[in-house]
């Protein structure tokens, strides 16, 4: 993968920082959940936009 510009690292680091905060939201959903069928959903919300970072965070190796 060639150089990112400025402008694509910016918009980069917007999407990991918003996938991070959507990690964090879910997984604190999934703690305070008490039904555990809605738990399990925000975990596995919280593990999609976790593959989501690392996918994003990839293109920055």
């Amino acid at each position: 993968m060639g150089k990112l510009s400025e402008k694509e690292l910016s918009a980069l680091n917007e999407a990991l920082a918003d996938e991070e905060l959507l990690v964090k939201k879910f997984k604190m959903l999934a703690s305070c959940a008490q039904d555990e069928e809605v738990k399990k959903k925000f975990e596995r919300i919280s593990d999609q936009h976790q593959g989501h970072f690392n996918a994003l965070y990839s293109h920055l190796k």
